[in-house]
């Protein structure tokens, strides 16, 4: 499944343009890697998220087309919630 997909069916983000946006920035890792909107996303994947002054990790546990809005958060796992580094910014 495409990263930006990932992100709007699993409701991390609201809307795939906005997903789309994110990952183009460089504000979304995969397994530690800066990851494009197409780039594919695979059960077992470990996904970094920076949002404002916060970066959200989780790990993808299923891979589903549609979901509904109570059943979104059962495609991953919360890892890691953690503020940013203030220093120089992204020391990714």
């Amino acid at each position: 499944m495409r990263l930006d997909k990932f992100l709007k069916v699993s409701r991390l983000i609201k809307r795939r343009t906005v997903a789309k946006d994110v990952s183009e920035q460089g504000r979304v890792l995969i397994n530690g890697r800066e990851s494009k909107p197409s780039s594919t996303v695979k059960i077992g994947d470990e996904i970094t998220v920076q949002f404002g002054q916060k970066l959200v990790t989780v790990k993808v546990e299923k891979l589903v087309e549609t979901t509904r809005k109570d059943e979104a958060a059962g495609m991953y796992t919360l890892l890691r919630e953690e503020p940013v580094a203030k220093s120089s910014g992204l020391d990714w």
